[in-house]
């Protein structure tokens, strides 16, 4: 095993403890094609979380206007998306998440083999 496979499956297992940063680094760092590549999927892979977090608390923030409006009256009783859209969105996002956790784990042993 190279150094150069290992810096590339370091990025997709970096997932655990550096999951932007890592992959920014080796990639702005290396020389080596193939690494790049590693790094630069390894990145796109981890922002996805990153990215729905960031509508998780757009949603957040929208169901938590929904939810005051009830309390003052403004609201009508009725199903509204916006009561249950957090406890739709968490399990979305766990999902997502332990995905993306299965596929790094796994580009990491594919790259190291």
């Amino acid at each position: 095993m190279t150094n150069n496979k290992l810096l590339a499956a370091v990025c997709y297992f970096s997932v655990f403890f550096s999951p932007l940063l890592l992959p920014v680094i080796v990639y702005f760092l290396t020389q080596d094609r193939e690494v790049k590549d590693h790094a630069k999927r390894a990145l796109i892979s981890h922002l996805v979380p990153t990215i729905l977090l960031i509508a998780g608390f757009i949603i957040f923030s929208f169901s938590m206007f929904s939810f005051e409006n009830r309390l003052s009256g403004m609201m009508t009783s009725g199903f509204s998306f916006w009561t249950y859209a957090p406890i739709i969105f968490m399990l979305i996002y766990a999902l997502l998440l332990v995905v993306v956790l299965i596929w790094n784990v796994v580009q990491g042993v594919k790259v190291i083999k």
